[in-house]
C-alpha cells in the first residue's frame, strides 16, 4: 500500500511539471502575444522567422544578419527553411506558434498562398512583419527594398550600356526569379518599363531559374545557344547573373556581353573590378536582416512602426566597386 501511495505522489509531481512546461511555451491567450513577453522584464521576447529558403547567399546572409541582430538586443530566433514549399512553410508556422513564439518575421513564398500562415498568427495574437517580399494581406509592417525601382535602377544601366536613352540597340537575355513572386514581377516591371522604351532593344524573357545559380547556368545554356547574337544579360539577382558569366566564359564570349544584376554580391562586385561584369543594384541582405529584426522587437514590445520600412538601394557599377567592395563580406556595404 505504501508502495502504491508513492508512486501516485511521484505521477502527480511529474505530471504538475509537464503541465507547468507546456504553458511557459506557449503565447499568452490574452490578447497579446507578442507583447505579454515584451513587457516581461527578465523574459528574452522569442522571434520566429519563416525563411522562404537558404539556396541563395543572400538569404542565408539575410538570416546572418537577422540572427546578429537578435543577439544584440538579447532576443532568441527561431529560424525555419520554408525551402520554397508553401505547403511546409505554412506547416512551419504553425509549429513556431505552438512552441511559443512572441513575433513572427516572414519571407513568403508566396504572397497568397501563405494566407494560412498568417491567419494562424492572428488567432494566436502574434504580431508579423514580412521581410524582402510582401504578403497581399495586410501585416504589423513590411521591412524591404523597392524592388520595381531596383529594375528600373538595372534598365537605364542597361539602356546607357547598349548605347544610350533613345539611342540603344541589342538584344537582352532576362534571367527571371520564381514565377509568380513579387519580387520578380516587380523587378521585371521595373526594367521592362525603362528598356521597353528602346525600339531598337529586343529582351528575351528566360525561363525562371528561382534565383539560383545552377538553375540559371542550366537556363542560359540554351538560351545563349538560341541566341549567340546577345548583347546583354539581366538577371533578377547575382547569383543567377554569376551563372551566366559562367557560360559566357567557358564559351569565350564574356567580351562581347554585359551582364546586370541585382543584390550586391561581393562575388559580382570583384567582377565588376576586374572588367568581367558591367553592374548590379545594392540590395544588402545583412543590414535588412537587422532592420526587420529591430522592427520585429519594437513591434513586440507595442511601439509604433511604419507600415513599410525602406532599406535603400543604389547601383554598383565601375566608378565605386572599389569602394564598397571587401573580400571579408558575402555583400558590398553600401556607406
Amino acid at each position: 500500500m505504501k508502495k502504491r501511495n508513492k508512486l501516485f505522489v511521484v505521477s502527480t509531481l511529474l505530471t504538475s511539471l509537464m503541465f507547468a512546461g507546456c504553458s511557459q511555451s506557449q503565447p499568452s491567450a490574452d490578447g497579446g502575444g507578442g507583447n505579454a513577453a515584451a513587457s516581461g522584464g527578465d523574459k528574452k521576447v522569442v522571434i520566429g522567422f519563416s525563411q522562404v529558403t537558404s539556396e541563395s547567399p543572400f538569404y542565408t546572409a539575410l538570416v546572418d544578419g537577422a540572427k546578429a541582430e537578435a543577439q544584440k538586443q538579447g532576443a532568441d530566433i527561431v529560424v525555419m527553411d520554408a525551402q520554397n514549399d508553401i505547403e511546409k512553410q505554412n506547416a512551419d508556422v504553425q509549429d513556431m506558434i505552438t512552441k511559443g513564439i512572441n513575433v513572427l518575421i516572414l519571407n513568403p513564398t508566396n504572397p497568397t498562398a501563405v494566407a494560412p500562415a498568417l491567419q494562424a498568427a492572428k488567432q494566436a495574437n502574434i504580431q508579423v512583419v514580412t521581410v524582402d517580399r510582401p504578403t497581399e494581406e495586410k501585416v504589423a509592417a513590411f521591412v524591404g527594398r523597392d524592388n520595381k525601382e531596383m529594375g528600373r535602377i538595372a534598365g537605364k544601366q542597361a539602356v546607357s550600356l547598349l548605347g544610350g536613352e533613345g539611342k540603344a540597340t541589342g538584344k537582352v537575355i532576362e534571367l527571371q526569379g520564381d514565377a509568380g513572386g513579387k519580387v520578380m514581377m516587380d523587378r521585371h516591371d521595373g526594367f521592362h518599363e525603362i528598356v521597353g522604351k528602346e525600339s531598337g532593344v529586343k529582351i528575351i524573357e528566360g525561363p525562371y531559374s528561382d534565383y539560383v545559380r545552377s538553375k540559371a547556368v542550366k537556363a542560359f545554356q540554351d538560351l545563349l545557344q538560341a541566341n549567340p547574337d546577345v548583347n546583354l544579360v539581366y538577371a533578377h539577382n547575382d547569383d543567377m547573373a554569376l551563372g551566366a558569366l559562367q557560360v559566357l566564359e567557358q564559351a569565350k564570349m564574356l567580351d562581347k556581353v554585359k551582364i546586370v544584376g541585382i543584390d550586391g554580391l561581393s562575388e559580382a562586385v570583384k567582377a565588376i573590378i576586374d572588367g568581367k561584369y558591367s553592374a548590379t543594384v545594392f540590395n544588402d541582405p545583412a543590414k535588412l536582416g537587422s532592420i526587420v529584426v529591430d522592427t520585429a522587437l519594437k513591434v513586440a514590445k507595442g511601439e509604433q512602426v511604419p507600415e513599410y520600412v525602406d532599406a535603400g538601394t543604389g547601383l554598383i557599377d565601375v566608378s565605386n566597386a572599389k569602394d564598397v567592395y571587401s573580400d571579408k563580406d558575402v555583400f558590398a556595404q553600401m556607406k
